[in-house]
C-alpha cells in the first residue's frame, strides 16, 4: 500500500550537497502532491531557512522545523505546535553549560530569529545587521522570542569529547541531537524530537504510523525512522541510520528519495 504521508529530512537527504532540489525530485514531489500524498519536510533547519523551499512545498506546504520545536506553514510563514524551552529552565541550562565547559560559545534559534554569542563561529551566513550579544540578554517570556533550539560549539576540542561534556551537563533537561554539522551540539526542550512532532501532526490529520514513509540520514532522524511504518535511509547516511533503517535508497546526490518514491507513481 502507498503511504498517506511522506516525511523527509532535507539537508543530506532530499536536498543535494549544495542545498538545491534536483529537477527529478521536483517532479516526484509534484506528482505525489497531485496524487494526494502529503509530503512533510522534517528538518533541523530554523524557519528562516525554509522560505527558499516554498516553490517545492506543494499544496501541503508543511515543515516540522528546529528538530521538532515547531510546525511551519509555507503559505503564511507562521508556526504552530511550538514546543520551546521555558525561560527559567533555559537560563539555568545556559549558566550550567558556561560553568562546566569554559570557553563554550552559545546561540539560540528563536521564533523571530537567531541570537549568537559574540564568539560563536558558524559556517552559515550571518546577517550583517544581526546583533551579537551573550544569549542570556535575549531570553524573554514574550512568545515571539520562544527559543526552539540551543546551539553550542567549542574550539580546540574533539567533537566526541565535546558532545560527551554537553550531554553530561544537560542530562534530561534537553534533547541533544546530531544533524551532521561537525562539532555543533543542537539542543531542544525535553521530549522535543522530530518523531514526537511528526506523531502529533499525523494524529491531528488522522494518519497512523503505518501509513507514513520517512526518509533521513543522521542520528537525529533515527526516532522518526523508527516511528514510521517504513523508515528509509539514503546511501550517504550515518552508519547508525543505515543499520536501523527498513530500507536503503541511493544517496542524496543521486536523488535517493525520488528514486525510492517513483515506483509509487503511475
Amino acid at each position: 500500500m502507498p503511504p498517506k504521508v511522506v516525511a523527509t529530512d532535507l539537508d543530506g537527504t532530499l536536498l543535494r550537497q549544495d542545498g538545491t532540489v534536483s529537477d527529478r525530485t521536483r517532479r516526484v514531489l509534484r506528482r505525489l502532491d497531485d496524487a494526494g500524498v502529503r509530503v512533510v519536510f522534517v528538518t533541523a533547519r530554523p524557519p528562516r531557512w525554509l522560505a527558499e523551499l516554498a516553490d517545492v512545498a506543494g499544496s501541503h506546504g508543511t515543515a516540522i522545523c528546529m528538530n521538532g520545536a515547531a510546525v511551519y506553514d509555507f503559505a503564511t510563514a507562521t508556526m504552530t505546535d511550538v514546543r520551546g524551552f521555558a525561560v527559567d529552565a533555559l537560563g539555568a541550562l545556559v549558566a550550567d553549560l558556561r560553568a562546566a565547559i569554559p570557553g563554550v560559545a552559545l546561540a539560540v534559534e528563536r521564533l523571530d530569529g537567531p541570537v549568537y554569542d559574540p564568539t560563536f563561529a558558524t559556517e552559515h551566513p550571518v546577517p550583517a545587521d544581526l546583533m551579537r550579544r551573550y544569549i542570556e540578554e535575549s531570553l524573554s517570556p514574550d512568545p515571539a522570542h520562544t527559543v526552539g533550539k540551543l546551539l553550542a560549539v567549542l574550539d580546540g576540542v574533539a567533537p566526541a569529547e565535546f558532545f560527551a561534556r554537553v550531554e553530561a551537563t544537560v542530562g534530561t533537561r534537553a534533547v541533544l541531537a546530531y544533524s551532521g554539522a561537525v562539532g555543533l551540539a543542537e539542543m531542544t526542550a525535553p521530549s522535543v524530537t522530530k518523531a514526537a512532532a511528526l506523531a502529533r501532526w499525523c494524529e491531528s490529520h488522522d494518519v497512523a504510523p503505518q501509513d507514513v514513509w520517512a526518509f533521513g540520514d543522521m542520528p537525529n532522524d533515527l526516532p522518526m525512522l523508527g516511528w514510521a511504518g517504513r523508515g528509509v535511509a539514503v546511501a550517504n547516511a550515518h552508519p547508525d541510520v543505515l543499520a536501523a533503517a527498513d530500507a536503503v535508497t541511493a544517496s542524496n546526490v543521486d536523488d535517493g528519495v525520488a528514486a525510492h518514491l517513483e515506483r509509487l507513481l503511475p
